[in-house]
């Protein structure tokens, strides 16, 4: 956000902060989330790279296309464990990963 933008927003007696701030998340948990989200577009990325559709890539890590589709939105419910087998299973390397952890 632009610098006049925020000095008007707060003039107007808005508070302006991070998602954690507002949901009171501790800075390890922002991490986390931070984390997942990066793996999430990761995946998504990688394997639209690959032409494969969210089906195909379910068969590949036999799982689901509905659960592929919530692993590239960062849904809560999917566990860094899957996002970073299906990124191997797409060819990744531990450097990839580790790479897109670090962002």
């Amino acid at each position: 956000m632009d610098t006049s933008k925020r000095k008007k927003l707060e003039a107007k007696g808005f508070k302006i902060g991070s998602a954690g701030d507002f949901l009171n998340l501790t800075p390890e948990e922002s991490a986390f989330i931070e984390m997942k989200l990066s793996l999430s577009k990761s995946l998504q990325k990688r394997r639209q790279e690959k032409k494969l559709s969210q089906t195909q890539l379910a068969q590949l890590i036999e799982s689901s296309q509905s659960r592929v589709a919530k692993m590239e939105a960062g849904d809560a419910s999917v566990s860094l464990d899957l996002l970073v087998r299906s990124l191997l299973a797409l060819g990744a390397t531990r450097k990839y990963v580790s790479e897109v952890l670090a962002k």
